[in-house]
C-alpha cells in the first residue's frame, strides 16, 4: 500500500522564507486590527509593511 505525502503541493512559485519577530503587544493589536479591517492575515500586513520599508530605504533596490 503506497503512503501519500503530505505537505503542500507544488505551486511552480518560490519557496519563501520564514521569519520570526517579537513585538509589543500594543504593536500586535493594532497590526490584527488592520488585518481585520482590510481583511486579510496579520502575515500580510506585515509583508506589505516591510515592502513598503524596502522600497522607502532602497528605492533602487527590485523586489519582485
Amino acid at each position: 500500500m503506497a503512503v501519500a505525502k503530505r505537505g503542500r503541493k507544488p505551486s511552480g512559485k518560490p519557496r519563501v522564507a520564514r521569519a520570526s519577530a517579537s513585538l509589543q503587544p500594543e504593536i500586535y493589536q493594532t497590526l490584527q486590527a488592520i488585518a481585520k479591517q482590510k481583511k486579510v492575515s496579520v502575515a500580510w500586513v506585515i509583508r506589505d509593511a516591510a515592502e513598503k520599508y524596502i522600497a522607502a530605504q532602497w528605492p533602487l533596490l527590485e523586489t519582485k
